[in-house]
């Protein structure tokens, strides 16, 4: 009644698929399941428009200002809403400005909207503005690294030699036309 299955008798036959329940329940953690399968998306901070922060600000997300922040910010991407004021430098890899920023900016790609207002540096790699922004500020383009063009070969140097008639003749290197 009660037999345990041996290797004469074999393993004992198991479902292919286990009964599912109808729930979607998450693996529990130290499951196996790799851990980038299991984080939710990345949401922006948000500083709301009643807000002001007075310090820098910096890590690997997004951030969303709404209100006021009066120091540096360094993270990955930066919106500016039309209520946002920005007070310090801006790094990033991406910009998009409908406020005021009144400080430096670095970032691969900078786009300011209409109601954009900026007064400071702008380096970036690409840049854009809508009409009726407004920018008063250097913009300076930098490239990526890997993006730099080859450089150009150095002249030969020129070789002086002296003839049988005792003249001096000035010209390019031997072996070079």
């Amino acid at each position: 009644m009660f037999n345990k299955p041996t290797p004469a008798n074999g393993p004992s036959p198991r479902p292919a698929n286990p009964p599912s329940s109808g729930l979607d329940v998450p693996p529990l953690p130290g499951s196996g399941e790799p851990q980038a399968a299991r984080r939710s998306p990345m949401v922006a901070a948000l500083i709301t428009d009643n807000v002001t922060i007075e310090g820098g600000i910096s890590g690997d997300g997004e951030l969303q200002v709404d209100g006021t922040v009066r120091g540096d910010i360094r993270v990955s991407r930066v919106t500016v809403g039309e209520t946002g004021h920005i007070e310090g430098s801006v790094q990033a890899d991406i910009l998009e400005a409908r406020g005021k920023i009144v400080g430096s900016i670095s970032a691969k790609q900078v786009r300011l909207y209409a109601t954009a207002h900026v007064d400071g540096d702008i380096t970036h790699e690409q840049l854009s503005m809508e009409n009726g922004a407004f920018f008063q500020g250097r913009s300076l383009r930098f490239k990526r690294e890997g993006a730099r063009p080859a450089a150009a070969p150095a002249p030969k140097p020129a070789v002086t030699t002296a003839s049988p008639e005792g003249e001096q003749k000035i010209g390019p290197a031997a072996g070079t036309a």
